[in-house]
């Protein structure tokens, strides 16, 4: 077997596998690299030692049989069976984002996908798996990786995660996985000791940037992208989401983004199926979506967190941080949303204290590039307590989201339990082996929290294993009310987005939002707001006041396809529509 690594700063290096020496040769056509070839069959481990130090871990592993600081081990990708699979693209898909270590008290691939067939009932197209990199630990969100090829052991290795996406591919289900190309963890990772992966002429949130701009550049690039292409290749994953894209510094005249998405829809032609990427960027530039022939980076989609936060303010009132942009003018922050992806598209950011973001093109940027979503492991993750919104809006209220989300024209996400409108809590948590980080952790978070009012007290402890414990989902609750009513609705919601050409198009130039100012009656989490939302022949009516609205559609709707509480037609064009309180009913209903 042939054995290689990059290590341009060596003078020597040296193999070792199954408890033998072997010397490495540098390679006179790659500079920097090293290469030698023993005998190893799966699982044999192995790691490098350089210039005589002690042995270190491959930075291309595949698998870290005892964490990080341990021994590699090799990985036969050719000994795993996988049933045929067409693929599953992006256009159309209602992605599900679900945490292996705690969508079950037990947090493994193999009880994960136990509940797969729930997923498909729910009618989710693919899975967006958080990062499932190798990570110091049990337990974490996956963002402290430091072997970005190397599957997270304690959910199941390489072989947990090949079984949980084949039998995802058996319903019918694709898999996203959640990488990290921003930064690495603190702890755990020996990069570099090997070479120039890293830079200090750019500084991220994490310290020093990857380099993908410095001396050295071209291999940490295809470091990077050769990690991308394996989990796509040898894991057959349908896509992959691309963790803060926005602290990706990189100069270079090709940006790292087109390139990845180059190389990603090249493998697509060879494999002969569907392959996406979705950025997480907080930048709102239409070039991170806009083709690569246009000068954009050629990603497929991205999040859309305006659409999230000018929900999120009409849903719950709240003002603070970046929500008081939103939240000033909560009806027209929605409806802006909803028609064009971007709230700062060049507008003023009172958040960040200048312009931000530009336009998208509506009549050429297809609606499914945006995703759309009214929770996520951040929005949820990054309050102190980790309270979901059904923890403080009522059932009606969250049904309200739902059908805003799954009805708008972007690609919809739920979070983990958000279907039912899960209570358990989803704060942070970690389990970092070092005490010394253990408590810079937990005093960071106090000092971020205290900066936006949260007292310390409300901050769960990360590193108690409790804390993660009441955040795996609780499964009783899809059997119980208020639970199963919005089960029941997230369902037929879904089946309807599939089934009405209106709600299945993208095209964001042909929706239109009317939003009205509704006079409460008693106080309520947000403000008094009804919206409708036209998606070619369908309207949908969202009454978010605590007092029942009177919304004029202009048309008289035909027939009631899905509604939240019973209620009557119009009796002529003329007539009102009449809304209970804190309800949503989706109409069939032609254009005026």
């Amino acid at each position: 077997m042939l054995f290689e690594v990059w290590a341009p700063r060596a003078r020597q290096v040296a193999l070792q596998v199954a408890g033998e020496r072997v010397a490495m040769r540098c390679d006179p056509s790659r500079a920097g690299w090293w290469w030698a070839t023993a005998e190893a069959a799966d699982g044999t481990r192995y790691g490098f030692s350089l210039d005589g130090g002690p042995t270190l871990p491959d930075p291309r592993s595949p698998r870290q049989p005892e964490g990080p600081d341990g021994l590699s081990a090799v990985v036969d990708h050719s000994r795993y069976a996988w049933r045929a699979w067409p693929g599953r693209a992006l256009p159309g898909a209602v992605l599900y984002e679900l945490h292996i270590g705690t969508f079950t008290t037990a947090g493994t691939f193999d009880a994960a996908a136990e509940r797969l067939p729930q997923l498909a009932q729910l009618g989710v197209t693919h899975v967006e798996l958080m990062p499932v990199s190798s990570f110091p630990g049990m337990h974490g969100w996956g963002y402290d990786g430091v072997c970005p090829w190397a599957v997270h052991e304690p959910y199941g290795g390489p072989e947990g995660l090949k079984r949980f996406i084949d039998q995802a591919h058996g319903h019918g289900i694709g898999i996203v996985l959640d990488v990290v190309h921003n930064h690495l963890g603190p702890a755990g990772n020996h990069l570099p000791a090997y070479g120039p992966y890293f830079t200090d002429a750019h500084r991220t949130p994490w310290g020093a940037a990857i380099n993908l701009d410095a001396p050295g550049s071209d291999e940490v690039r295809r470091y990077l992208i050769d990690s991308a292409l394996s989990w796509l290749r040898d894991y057959r994953l349908d896509g992959l989401r691309l963790d803060a894209v926005h602290a990706l510094c990189d100069t270079r005249p090709q940006h790292f983004l087109a390139e990845l998405s180059t190389a990603v829809d090249q493998l697509a032609a060879e494999v002969g199926r569907p392959l996406f990427l979705i950025a997480e960027s907080d930048l709102n530039d239409p070039a991170t979506t806009a083709p690569r022939e246009e000068g954009g980076h050629g990603l497929h989609a991205q999040w859309n967190d305006d659409f999230h936060h000018a929900l999120h303010a009409a849903l719950t009132g709240e003002a603070q941080g970046y929500y008081a942009d939103f939240a000033a003018d909560p009806a027209h922050a929605l409806a802006k949303t909803l028609r064009g992806g971007f709230f700062h598209d060049g507008t003023y950011s009172t958040f960040r204290k200048r312009p931000h973001g530009r336009p998208l093109d509506r009549g050429r940027t297809p609606g499914h590039r945006l995703l759309g979503y009214a929770q996520t492991h951040d929005q949820i993750g990054n309050r102190a307590r980790g309270d979901r919104l059904a923890a403080r809006l009522s059932p009606g209220r969250l049904a309200c989201a739902a059908a805003l989300v799954l009805c708008s024209p972007f690609t919809p996400m739920l979070f983990m339990g958000e279907e039912w409108g899960a209570r358990t809590p989803w704060p942070y948590f970690a389990d970092h082996q070092d005490p010394d980080l253990a408590e810079a952790v937990r005093i960071g978070r106090r000092r971020e929290f205290a900066a936006h009012g949260w007292a310390a007290e409300d901050l769960p402890d990360p590193q108690d294993p409790a804390t993660r414990l009441r955040s795996c989902l609780d499964w009783t609750e899809p059997g119980r009310a208020p639970h199963t009513a919005l089960l029941t609705w997230h369902r037929e919601l879904i089946a309807l987005r599939r089934a009405e050409p209106s709600l299945s198009t993208a095209n964001l130039a042909a929706t239109t939002v009317t939003t009205v100012s509704t006079a409460t009656a008693e106080p309520s989490p947000g403000p008094g707001l009804a919206v409708v939302l036209r998606r070619g022949t369908l309207c949908v009516a969202v009454n978010l006041a605590s007092a029942p609205a009177e919304l004029h559609l202009g048309a008289r709707p035909t027939e009631v396809l899905a509604a939240w509480s019973p209620i009557g037609l119009p009796e002529s064009a003329a007539a009102p529509l009449w809304l209970p309180a804190e309800s949503v009913a989706v109409l069939r209903c032609p254009a005026s």
